[in-house]
């Protein structure tokens, strides 16, 4: 026992991190998101001192922290970000705006990147999330078959596990991220247990994934998942599909009156554009804004956290004043519509074309890397797949299921701060040091 701590001890200071998003949120700390916004809660103040932590034992060990490539794809955030943070309305404002953008997307990725040092820590955090998914599905679940879930089309069954109905995309964010880190594990080499485990565990998560109704989660998990099992081989995507759609016939049609709303959830996927309902043209009116304000300062945008201050003079009269939420022991309460739910349009109006050239780019870049580093993988030793499949494939996975749902969704909320560690696993297995990662090819030196 002791041995196994001793070994895990570098990262379980991020699997508390992570384990901290199974405790209850306070109803007034949930954020609706946006402009770099979300409170301070617990989950927040943990990371900076895993950053600190972090820092401590990189100043002990007294060696290069990051490589050459890691160095500039998580520093180039920096630029767009100092630069908006001077547009701002106030210095406060930006230097609270900058904080949380930092926070997401530059000191808590590089902290886990630098924290851990081999496929055993990785797996660790990979297996972290599905417990953390499987926990909060289990409470989303009850909450569908009890009727004390969100507010949905008149109903309290809305699964939103302890995020509350201000929150209701923190459940469907942490399931999603449990089922692909479990669908990715499900192919790690030499350890048939554990992949028996991670099969039931993807079975299982995507029930609460279904009751969440977020239909910004579906499109994401569905890319992530289908690249997963493409990048796993193509034989098997195809046995795994037919298997999968197989058991979603079944599931669906066991649900009952619940089947009806499944549908209609996932035709209206399709049919925005045709009859949309209010949350969907409130949607496209701040997507119009956001481009509007864009189009005003196309190079560093309005500021950030600008966006609530110039979504009115931007906005048409579509949109609405609010959303509605209830439920999940939560009294009514009108939400106020802070941002435009689209992380790119978000960075693009407050930041400006060097905001999203530096963020996106970056993220783009690490995408690349990371499926580079897995057909070097694929093609290196221990068989067909490599020793270390698996976590090429929670890398991809996360990535590609954040870059998807940033075009539904944006940072705000208790969940951000998992978004954060999934961009440090994913720069570990993209950018990060091959002595960490145990797979240097023979013959290659390591850089210092």
């Amino acid at each position: 026992m002791l041995p196994a701590l001793r070994r895990s001890a570098p990262v379980l200071p991020v699997a508390l991190l992570v384990a901290l998003l199974a405790l209850p949120v306070p109803a007034e700390g949930a954020s609706s998101g946006g402009s770099g916004g979300g409170t301070g809660g617990v989950a927040d103040a943990v990371s900076a001192l895993v950053v600190g932590y972090c820092v401590v034992r990189t100043v002990r060990a007294r060696r290069r922290p990051l490589t050459r490539t890691a160095a500039v794809l998580l520093g180039l955030p920096v630029v767009g970000i100092t630069v908006a943070a001077f547009g701002a309305s106030s210095a406060a404002t930006g230097v609270a705006g900058a904080a949380r953008y930092l926070q997401i997307f530059v000191l808590v990725p590089a902290a886990v990147l630098l924290l851990i040092r081999d496929a055993h820590h990785f797996r660790l955090l990979a297996w972290s999330f599905v417990g953390l998914g499987l926990w909060q599905g289990v409470i989303g679940v009850h909450q569908y078959l009890t009727g004390t879930g969100a507010s949905y089309m008149g109903e309290d069954i809305r699964a939103v596990g302890t995020f509350g109905s201000t929150d209701v995309m923190g459940m469907a964010t942490v399931v999603s991220y449990g089922l692909v880190c479990a669908l990715a594990l499900a192919f790690r080499p030499d350890a048939p247990r554990q992949r028996s485990a991670a099969v039931v565990c993807a079975a299982l998560l995507t029930v609460p994934l279904a009751l969440s109704f977020s239909r910004g989660a579906w499109i994401a998990t569905a890319a992530a998942c289908a690249a997963v099992l493409l990048l796993a081989g193509v034989r098997r995507a195809g046995q795994v599909l037919l298997a999968g759609a197989a058991a979603a016939v079944v599931l669906v049609a066991g649900f009952g009156v619940g089947s009806a709303m499944l549908q209609e959830r996932l035709s209206s996927i399709t049919q925005v554009t045709d009859t949309p309902d209010q949350s969907v043209t409130d949607r496209y009116t701040m997507w119009a804004a956001s481009a509007d304000m864009w189009r005003e300062r196309p190079v560093t945008g309005v500021g950030l956290k600008g966006f609530p201050d110039h979504r009115d003079s931007h906005a048409s009269l579509a949109l609405s004043s609010g959303s509605d939420t209830a439920g999940a022991g939560s009294a009514f309460v009108r939400q106020p519509l802070l941002s435009p739910h689209n992380m790119y349009l978000l960075v693009l109006s407050e930041q400006g074309l060097l905001g999203l050239g530096t963020l996106a780019g970056g993220w783009a870049a690490l995408l690349v890397c990371a499926v580079r580093r897995w057909k070097r993988q694929r093609a290196g030793r221990g068989g067909p797949g490599g020793p270390q499949l698996d976590c090429a494939l929670v890398a991809c996975g996360l990535l590609i299921w954040q870059l998807i749902d940033f075009m539904y969704a944006d940072i705000g909320g208790p969940s951000t701060v998992l978004t954060a560690i999934a961009f440090g696993m994913a720069a570990w297995w993209a950018v990060g040091s091959r002595e960490r990662q145990g797979d240097t090819p023979r013959g290659e030196a390591v850089s210092r």
